[in-house]
């Protein structure tokens, strides 16, 4: 039944052998970085090329502060206590994400309340956002308090999906009304913009991963993004366990975390920030032809919304049902062909599964129907 699709796609990669989903590529400086930390011997938590590595992050994204950390599930989880996120404070999220945006949050003892999302994002919806906050809670002296639970609500973590940006103008009106603060969940979303603006800077602050299977990779990595200079310095300061400045004295000032990047992975993330303009090109080549080759299909191609330009990290199509989402699953991946449905919402996992939630109609309809397909940046 998908035997055109599938020779459409190992047409695209040139390919009869097994087409990964989403797989690194290192076409410039890669080993002449690598090399170079390692005759320099700084391949662990000091050294040039995490300054480096931050300094262009933060130009690329448009950011007054980047700050590095050891992956994007760190660096979320920092963020979330930089925004005064405590043990007990409820944090509004999205069910439809990776279970690292729900993690980090609990780490800090937070409880995540699950509202659902738009279609044509797949990320947090600005009006089930503001028609949940209207009816279930109320604000006293500046706090957004949950009704039910009797919380605080502290911030809100809107997720791009995909690459796909949210509707940020009309999030920040609502989260203002509310006096919610806004950290940005852009782990998948680096090269992708909002009306001009790059994704993950909208917030108080924002956070990148650079996993494997990212647009680039560090091997392993995240970054902090932040305009607050204060914020952006004690970010720094708690991600490498608070150490006080010194010659040589151990003086650790508050209870803190080893969440640095190596020098050594910094060093892959400078050569893959070269690339970067490149690899986006061509993502968003691969995008516009698989969006002509689904014209008139059965599924539906995933685009990006107005106002809004996508990295496209990961394609997606949307099908009419789940039983033939499950068929495409069976039979691209019978023949080397790797595709994967969207996560299952973690409302619906045990260990989130007594979370608070808004009506998920959206977040359930893109569960069943969602499927991605190869992305791989093509050589």
């Amino acid at each position: 039944m998908h035997r055109e699709t599938i020779d459409f796609i190992k047409k695209l990669y040139n390919t009869n052998e097994f087409i990964p989903l989403h797989e690194p590529r290192f076409l410039g400086n890669e080993k002449k970085y690598l090399n170079e930390c390692i005759d320099s011997t700084f391949v662990s938590s000091v050294g040039k090329f995490v300054d480096r590595f931050e300094s262009e992050v933060a130009a690329y994204t448009g950011a007054k502060f980047a700050i590095a950390t050891v992956n994007g599930t760190a660096a979320l989880h920092i963020s979330l206590l930089m925004a005064g996120v405590e043990s007990g404070d409820e944090v509004i999220t999205q069910p439809l994400t990776f279970v690292a945006t729900c993690n980090a949050l609990s780490y800090i003892g937070a409880k995540p309340v699950f509202v659902d999302v738009d279609k044509n994002t797949l990320g947090l919806s600005p009006e089930k956002l503001e028609h949940f906050l209207v009816n279930n809670t109320e604000v006293k002296n500046g706090h957004c308090i949950n009704k039910i639970t009797k919380r605080k609500i502290k911030a809100v973590v809107p997720m791009h999906t995909f690459g796909l940006p949210i509707k940020m103008d009309e999030l920040i009106d609502v989260c203002e009304r509310f006096h919610l603060i806004i950290v940005e969940d852009a782990a998948e979303s680096l090269g992708s913009y909002y009306k001009g603006k790059h994704t993950g800077t909208f917030g108080l602050l924002g956070t990148l991963s650079f996993n494997g299977n990212k647009t680039i990779t560090t091997g392993g990595g995240g970054m902090v993004l932040t305009n607050d200079e204060n914020l952006a310095k004690r970010a720094k300061h708690i991600t490498t366990t608070a150490k006080m400045p010194h010659r040589w004295d151990f003086e650790h000032d508050m209870v803190a975390y080893n969440y640095r990047l190596p020098n050594l992975n910094a060093a892959l993330g400078c050569a893959q920030m070269e690339s970067l303009p490149n690899y986006i090109k061509s993502k968003r080549k691969l995008a516009l032809e698989y969006k002509t080759f689904f014209q008139n299909k059965l599924q539906e191609f995933i685009t990006e919304p107005s106002d809004a330009k996508s990295n496209y990290w990961l394609n997606g199509l949307i099908f009419p049902d789940l039983m033939e989402r499950n068929k495409f699953l069976e039979e691209t991946n019978d023949n080397g062909v790797m595709t994967r449905p969207i996560w299952k919402l973690m409302s619906n996992l045990s260990v989130y599964s007594l979370a608070q939630t808004g009506n998920l109609e959206n977040a359930k309809w893109l569960e069943e129907r969602v499927v991605n397909i190869p992305s791989s940046v093509r050589v």
